[in-house]
């Protein structure tokens, strides 16, 4: 082959080499181009106007408010209200007509009927069930804070008034009505010496208080309690007479910030417990509870426990 021809195919493969490095060279700074273009312009953005003209800084900050008013005209979903926890209305006992003490327990003893003209006495329920009964007596000393604490330690109590100290202001004790206590006869004049009376003494003793409970507070007493406790036959006979259902004595007291018993050295099951309306009830209150805590017993109502209306 001759020389020149030689020379000129070597010297057409060298210009192929060149464009060939040259389009790879190319290639690559297209790709570098692509992949550094969002640093690159991030680099260059400004962080804010720079410009320092009234009218530009204007602008933007109007621009900035507008922006801000759009956002907070979007609405922003609300959830939905909580819906109100269910409530349950409190059970009316149909043997009595109100809302109870029990709190689902069935009693196990019944009040015994009138027998031969004359009411029962009690002076414990007997039953083994952990229950006790808080009965206040006359009514003398009235005051607010005494019916706050009955309040606070949810104690319902029946109340044994007598007419000699409460005929002056009979409204008070409607407080004790309209908060769940029930008013009980304890005569009209709270005489001492009351079985020493007639028969027609005793009888209009009995259902004067009556009358009068039932026309102040709305209810007619169905429990008799004779002053300082003592009663007869005659007495039985009188309470019956008066249409109420039993002589309710005691065993238990609370007085003077103690506990007496007659019978052991604790509250029992069944305990009808004696309480007055006097200057140391908060005292009295509290050996109570005290008691009845230790004894482990629910205080309720004796009227719900032996269902008199």
């Amino acid at each position: 082959m001759p020389r020149h021809l030689d020379y000129s195919r070597h010297q057409g493969r060298l210009i192929a080499l060149v464009i060939l490095v040259l389009a790879l060279a190319l290639v690559a700074t297209g790709v570098w181009w692509v992949t550094t273009m969002p640093s690159r312009q991030a680099s260059v953005t400004p962080a804010g106007p720079a410009s320092s003209d009234p009218a530009a800084l204007a602008t933007a900050a109007s621009g900035t408010a507008q922006s801000t008013s759009a956002k907070s005209a979007t609405p922003s979903p609300t959830s939905a209200p909580a819906s109100p926890m269910p409530t349950t209305a409190p059970t009316i006992n149909p043997a009595t007509g109100r809302v109870d003490t029990l709190d689902g327990l069935v009693p196990d003893y019944v009040l015994p009927p009138i027998e031969n003209g004359m009411v029962p006495v009690l002076t414990k329920v007997p039953t083994e069930q952990k229950v006790v009964f808080l009965t206040i007596d006359d009514g003398a000393v009235k005051r607010d804070s005494d019916l706050a604490l009955l309040e606070k330690n949810s104690i319902k109590a029946s109340l044994f008034l007598a007419n000699t100290f409460v005929a002056g202001d009979p409204q008070f004790y409607k407080k004790y009505t309209q908060a769940g206590h029930l008013i009980e006869n304890h005569t009209m004049s709270h005489n001492l010496a009351f079985i020493h009376l007639s028969y027609e003494q005793q009888k209009a003793e009995i259902c004067g208080m009556a009358d009068f409970a039932e026309q102040q507070y709305g209810r007619r007493p169905v429990f008799f309690r004779p002053p300082g406790g003592p009663y007869t036959n005659s007495v039985r006979q009188a309470v019956a007479e008066c249409g109420m259902k039993a002589v309710v004595d005691w065993e238990t007291k609370a007085n003077s910030g103690g506990m007496d018993y007659q019978v052991g050295a604790g509250l029992r099951p069944g305990d009808i417990v004696l309480m007055h309306f006097r200057p140391e009830f908060p005292a009295d209150l509290d050996a109570f509870l005290k008691a009845q805590k230790a004894a482990g017993l629910k205080v309720v109502l004796l009227e719900d426990y032996l269902a008199t209306k």
